[in-house]
């Protein structure tokens, strides 16, 4: 069953998400009432499926938990640029 919901916002923020739900091609209450299910939807991230095809994309290699990227960056680019 659908409710009367309203709401008082500022007009900048309202013609912002107007012009988005225009351009996603979905209405305004539509949106809102998406946002307010993933508010309150009692699914947590873990709950997330991963597709077989999205699996079998793992490159086969385990990652060190402590693997410092930024610092394994920053050494390729000074020596890229010596």
């Amino acid at each position: 069953m659908d409710t009367k919901l309203t709401l008082k916002l500022n007009q900048e923020i309202i013609e912002k998400a107007k012009h988005y739900a225009s351009e996603k091609k979905l209405s305004l209450p539509r949106i809102i009432e998406n946002y307010l299910n993933s508010l309150t939807s009692d699914k947590t991230n873990n709950d997330i499926q991963i597709s077989p095809y999205v699996k079998s994309l793992s490159l086969g290699i385990s990652i060190p938990a402590d693997y410092d990227y930024k610092k394994e960056h920053a050494e390729y680019l000074e020596q890229k640029y010596k």
